[in-house]
C-alpha cells in the first residue's frame, strides 16, 4: 500500500483533529478577545494579545537549518514542525514560528511550507494558498507605491527623477520570468512615462523584508519612509518619505504585521508570518512572530530558509542582533540522500545505497557544522529519514558525526509524527540547556566589503570575491551616502557553498561573484547579488500546478 500524499493526510486529520483556534489561543495564555478570527482554524493575534505576551519572559529559541539540499528539497520544515511535536509529546510547552508559503514555490516546483507526512502546520491547502491574505495586501502595497512614483513622474515630477534611476520594483506572487524586464508607459502623453521596469516575486520584494523586521506600526512607517526608491538626475537618493506616502503604504499592511496563528496535526500551536526567501532576501520568519513565540511558549522552534549558509548565516548575522535573543541552539538537517548528491550520485540515482558518494558529501554537512559553530551557540545535526536509507548509510553516517564531534540523532518524522523525534527533542532539550557565547561573524561598522569578504572567506570558502564594473560604483555610492554601516544580505544559490550550482559539497578556493549592491534602507541592509542569483524565478517545464484541481465541493487534490 503506497503512503497517503500530504494533502490526504491534511485532509483526513484536518476534520478529525483540528480544533478550534481559539483553543489553540487558550493554551498560549491567549483570550478570545487576544485573537482575530478567519474561521474557525486560522487567527491573527491582536493588538491586545501581542502586548499581553510581551510581558511574558523569554523562553529558549531552537534555530533549524540545514545542509545543501538538492532540487527537491530536504524536508526542513517537515523536521521543524515534528520536532516541535515531539517537544511537546515530552512533556514542553512548544511552539513554532514559521515563514509563510509563496505561490511560485507552491506552483512551481519545490512545493509548499507546510511540512509534509504526519508533520505539517493545517489547515495546509488555506495555508499554502491565501491563508489571511498577507501576500495579496504587501502585493498591492509594492504595486502602489510603483503607481504612486509613476504618478509623480506624470504630474509634473518635481522631485527631479530620472526615470531610468528608479529602483523601486514591482512585485507579483508568483514566478513570472515573462516580467522580469518590462517596458511601461507606451500610448502617447496620456500613458505616463515610457520607461524600463521591473518585476520581483512578493517574497523578494524590500516590503516583505521590512514587514519580518518591524516590531509595530511606528516602527513599520518608519522603515517605509527610509525606503530608497530612485535618484535624482544629479544622483541624489529619493525616499519614500519625499513623495509622502508612508501612511498610506502602512495602512495597506496594518493587517499583514499581525501575526498568524494556526496548529500542527498534533496541534502544537503555530505563528506563521512573512516568508522572504533565503536565496534572493533574508529568509526568516518575522521578528514579531518568533518575539511572540518565545514570550507564548517555553520553547520556540524557528526556520531559516535554505541551507546554514543561506538562512542560518543570515538569522545569525542580521535576525537575531534584532531579536536582542540569539539562539539557545542549533539543529542542523541532513538527508543521506542530499549528502550523497553533494558527494556526485546522479538525482536519478538517489534512492541507490552508495556509501562512497555519502562520505565524499559528509564534507558538505562538516561545512555547515563548523560554521554554525563560528557562532558560538551548541549544533545538533538531524538526520531526515527517508524511506530508501539503508542501514548501512544511516550507520556510516552517524560515526562520520562522532568523529566530527557532533551529537546527532535520526528522526522519522514524516511517516511517525511526534513518535519519530522524541529522541531528537530530548537531544535539543539538552542542547539548549548547554551554555552559548552567541558571537556575531561581523559588526555593521565594518565597511560594506569587510563584511562580503568575511563571509566569502568563513562561511563559503572563497579566496576571492570578484565585483563587477556595476558593483564597485555601487560600493562607491554606499559610501558616499554613509550607507556602509549596514549588515549585508548576500542573494545566491542554494545549491551549493559556491554563487555556482554546480559547484556540490565543499568547495573552496573560488571566486564570488558580486555582480549589484542594492541598499534596502528601509529593511536596513544591503542585498549582494551574485552569480546568476534572479529576484523573479520562473516556473518549470512541468510545474506542479498542471497536478491540481478543486472539485465541486470544494475539495482541492493534487497540492503536493
Amino acid at each position: 500500500m503506497s503512503f497517503p500524499s500530504d494533502i490526504e493526510i491534511a485532509q483526513i486529520n484536518e476534520h478529525d483533529k483540528m480544533k478550534n483556534i481559539n483553543e489553540i489561543a487558550a493554551k498560549l495564555g491567549l483570550t478570545s478577545d487576544d485573537v482575530e478570527q478567519y474561521g474557525h482554524f486560522k487567527a491573527k493575534i491582536a493588538s491586545s494579545g501581542i502586548r499581553k505576551a510581551m510581558k511574558n519572559d523569554d523562553g529558549k529559541l531552537i534555530l533549524v537549518t540545514s545542509i545543501n539540499p538538492t532540487p527537491a528539497g530536504e524536508g526542513k520544515s517537515t523536521l521543524a514542525i515534528g520536532l516541535a511535536d515531539s517537544l511537546q509529546a515530552i512533556g514542553k510547552k512548544s511552539i513554532l514560528a514559521l515563514r509563510e508559503p509563496s505561490l511560485g514555490p507552491v506552483m512551481g516546483m519545490k512545493g509548499g511550507a507546510t511540512g509534509g507526512g504526519y508533520a505539517q502546520v493545517v489547515p495546509m491547502e488555506d495555508i499554502n494558498l491565501h491563508f489571511t491574505g498577507d501576500m495579496h495586501a504587501l502585493t498591492s502595497a509594492t504595486n502602489t507605491l510603483a503607481a504612486l512614483i509613476d504618478n509623480h513622474l506624470h504630474q509634473g515630477n518635481q522631485l527631479n527623477i530620472d526615470p531610468r534611476r528608479i529602483i523601486w520594483k514591482r512585485a507579483l506572487d508568483i514566478n513570472d520570468r515573462a516580467l522580469r524586464n518590462i517596458t511601461i508607459g507606451l500610448g502617447g502623453p496620456a500613458n505616463s512615462i515610457p520607461r524600463q521596469d521591473h518585476f520581483e516575486i512578493t517574497v523578494a520584494s524590500e516590503l516583505m523584508a521590512v514587514l519580518c523586521l518591524s516590531q509595530d506600526l511606528d516602527d513599520l512607517k518608519e522603515r517605509i519612509a527610509n525606503i530608497l526608491i530612485a535618484y535624482t538626475y544629479d544622483k541624489k537618493p529619493i525616499y519614500v518619505r519625499d513623495l509622502h506616502v508612508e501612511g498610506a503604504i502602512t495602512m495597506l499592511l496594518k493587517d499583514a504585521l499581525k501575526p498568524n496563528l494556526v496548529q500542527t496535526l498534533e496541534n502544537t500551536p503555530a505563528i506563521i508570518h512573512g516568508g522572504p526567501f533565503a536565496n534572493i532576501a533574508h529568509g526568516c520568519n518575522s521578528i514579531l512572530a518568533t518575539k511572540l513565540a518565545m514570550k507564548l511558549g517555553d520553547y520556540t522552534i524557528t526556520e531559516a530558509g535554505f541551507g546554514a549558509d543561506l538562512g542560518g548565516e543570515k538569522f545569525m548575522d542580521i535576525v537575531a542582533p534584532k531579536l536582542d535573543h540569539a539562539p539557545n541552539a542549533i539543529v542542523i538537517v541532513a538527508t543521506i540522500r542530499a549528502l550523497k548528491y553533494n558527494g556526485g550520485q546522479a538525482l536519478k540515482n538517489l534512492e541507490n545505497e552508495d556509501l562512497n558518494a555519502l562520505n565524499l558529501g559528509f564534507k558538505n554537512l562538516k561545512r555547515h557544522v563548523q560554521n554554525m559553530r563560528y557562532y558560538h551557540v551548541p549544533v545538533v545535526v538531524a538526520i531526515n529519514k527517508f524511506a530508501t536509507d539503508t542501514d548501512n548509510e544511516i550507520k556510516l553516517l552517524e560515526t562520520l558525526c562522532d568523529e566530527l564531534g557532533v551529537e546527532v540523532q535520526v528522526a522519522d518524522i514524516h511517516h511517525h509524527g511526534s513518535k519519530g523525534g522524541i529522541e531528537l527533542a530530548k537531544m535539543v532539550v539538552k542542547a539548549a540547556d548547554k551554555d552559548a557565547n552567541y558571537t556575531r561573524l561581523y559588526e555593521d561598522a565594518q565597511p560594506t566589503i569587510e563584511k562580503i569578504d568575511t563571509i566569502a572567506s568563513e562561511i563559503y570558502g572563497a579566496n576571492n570575491v570578484g565585483y563587477s564594473p556595476k558593483a564597485q560604483r555601487q560600493l562607491q555610492t554606499l559610501k558616499d551616502n554613509v550607507w556602509d554601516d549596514l549588515p549585508v544580505c548576500i542573494a545566491k544559490t542554494q545549491y551549493s557553498l559556491s554563487d555556482d550550482p554546480k559547484k556540490l559539497g565543499s568547495p573552496r578556493d573560488f571566486t564570488l561573484h558580486v555582480k549589484e549592491l542594492v541598499p534596502k534602507l528601509g529593511a536596513g541592509f544591503i542585498v549582494v547579488l551574485t552569480g546568476s542569483i534572479l529576484t523573479m524565478p520562473g516556473l518549470p517545464k512541468e510545474p506542479a500546478a498542471l497536478n491540481m484541481d478543486v472539485d465541486n465541493d470544494g475539495r482541492i487534490s493534487g497540492l503536493f
